[in-house]
């Protein structure tokens, strides 16, 4: 069995890119085993618009879709060429429960690309990370992992019962089904059926591990109870770690406090590996664990200011140089997230973190990732977004109330990642990173040093930390 020491979080959209998956699993050895995780959050978008600024990454794209050894992902890999690379007008289509087949294509080989990348020069285990919450590519994104043998795939920010029988359906050759809330009325399931939909069947010859995000005893205890058998291990996210938190017990106070700790002799009782995330990023932190009963750590903020990240360089810059300086602040922020999860954001001048900044923006919803599914008067299937400009909100029959402080996490989190659409002038970036960020000091000389993704894990393991100037 494969227990790595560190896990590398997949953070954000496009922070956990194939160029720092690939990084931190390359150093992958034995007595200091690593996984290298990918985003897949927005993962058809991030990669048509990779493909519309065109470069490197586009060029790298084009590669490994145009050389798979996979007949359909090369026809369909040809038919988005076609569409996207080099045309930055190009739209992109948006999720709803009955997708489009080219937005399907799109996710499959968004999917099936970045896998496949990540994997490139070694053979050392990778992951895919997804949100619960972002459920409707779930089948189709799911499947192109599959399809680039993916070994492992973690999911938080949900209750994730389904994943597994999505997972054996296809490796069964049988068709898929996922359920999708909808408020004012019962699920809906969507369907994949691969042989169908390519008129061929074709094999898949791994299953991957499934790692469920946890951040208390019940929620683990329910998922080890009701999935027996299919679950490789969890990892427990604390409060500290960025992106979205789970939310507070107090729901008064909405603090933090002992109801929401996690027991981690009761989380050993349940006989499953598992790993903390959340202000571990240290060598010693990484020696609480492994006291606390755990196989290792998940760490990613210490990642994502790493050269190896898909973050913007010039904003990685001014916050590795904010967090050196210990003048960097990060807040649990209530109302962020259309969710309805507290989401970490950090406050960096000009971001959506500045009130001036949120207060002046335009409100925008061209990337929809996030919406909530609600039945229409007519019984149709209608898609709202808190973080959507208020008045359509309303319209929609949300509560104006439920608008007040919502930032828009999609279009700030593709702008945190240098990948906003052009035509998206409204929402700003936001930055979203774990509470501590104590490792910069011993990573950086100075406040202008940087580091990779190897110096990060030099560090975590206890070895000495070489940086350098750039």
């Amino acid at each position: 069995m494969f227990y790595p020491k560190i896990i590398q979080g997949g953070m954000g959209v496009a922070i956990s890119g194939w160029e720092l998956v690939r990084a931190v699993s390359l150093y992958s050895k034995p007595g200091k085993e690593v996984l290298g995780t990918g985003s897949g959050t927005a993962a058809d978008r991030i990669l048509a618009n990779l493909l519309k600024q065109g470069g490197k990454k586009a060029d790298e794209i084009c590669r490994v879709l145009r050389n798979s050894n996979i007949a359909v992902i090369r026809e369909m890999g040809e038919r988005i060429i076609e569409k996207y690379f080099k045309k930055i007008s190009q739209g992109i289509p948006v999720f709803t429960v009955t997708p489009s087949r080219s937005l399907i294509e799109l996710t499959i080989c968004a999917n099936y690309a970045f896998v496949t990348l990540a994997k490139e020069g070694h053979s050392n285990p990778v992951s895919m990370n997804y949100l619960e919450k972002i459920a409707m590519p779930h089948l189709f994104a799911i499947y192109g992992a599959m399809l680039a043998e993916v070994d492992f795939i973690t999911m938080g920010a949900g209750i994730v019962l389904q994943i597994p029988a999505v997972f054996n359906a296809y490796l069964n050759g049988t068709e898929a089904i996922y359920k999708i809330p909808v408020i004012g009325s019962e699920d809906y399931t969507m369907r994949f059926d691969p042989e169908a939909f390519f008129v061929k069947k074709i094999k898949l010859n791994k299953k991957p591990g499934f790692l469920p995000i946890v951040a208390s005893n019940t929620l683990a205890k329910m998922l080890a109870k009701k999935l027996p058998g299919e679950i490789y291990g969890f990892v427990v996210e604390e409060d500290t770690a960025g992106g979205h938190n789970a939310p507070p017990r107090d729901k008064v106070t909405k603090i933090y406090d002992e109801r929401d700790r996690v027991n981690y002799q009761e989380l050993s009782e349940l006989g499953l590996p598992f790993w903390i995330g959340g202000s571990y990023a240290s060598p010693d932190g990484l020696k609480r664990a492994i006291e606390l009963g755990a196989k290792g750590i998940q760490v990613g903020s210490i990642f994502a200011l790493s050269e190896d990240s898909g973050m913007d360089p010039e904003i990685r810059r001014k916050i590795r140089k904010l967090g050196f300086n210990g003048e960097l602040k990060v807040i649990t922020d209530m109302r962020a997230s259309p969710t309805g999860f507290p989401f970490k954001v950090a406050n960096i001048p000009g971001t959506v973190s500045e009130h001036i900044i949120y207060e002046e923006r335009q409100r925008v919803c061209d990337q929809s990732a996030l919406v909530s599914l609600y039945k229409r008067p007519d019984g149709s299937i209608g898609y709202r977004c808190a973080s959507e400009p208020v008045d359509d909100y309303v319209r929609k029959g949300g509560k104006i109330e439920d608008a007040d402080g919502r930032k828009c996490i999609c279009n700030g989190l593709l702008m945190l990642a240098g990948l906003q659409q052009v035509d998206n002038v409204g929402e700003p970036m936001i930055v979203t990173l774990g509470d501590d960020t104590k490792f910069l000091q011993s990573l950086m000389e100075n406040q202008d040093s940087v580091y990779g993704a190897e110096n990060a894990l030099d560090y975590l393991f206890g070895g000495a930390c070489i940086t350098y100037e750039k």
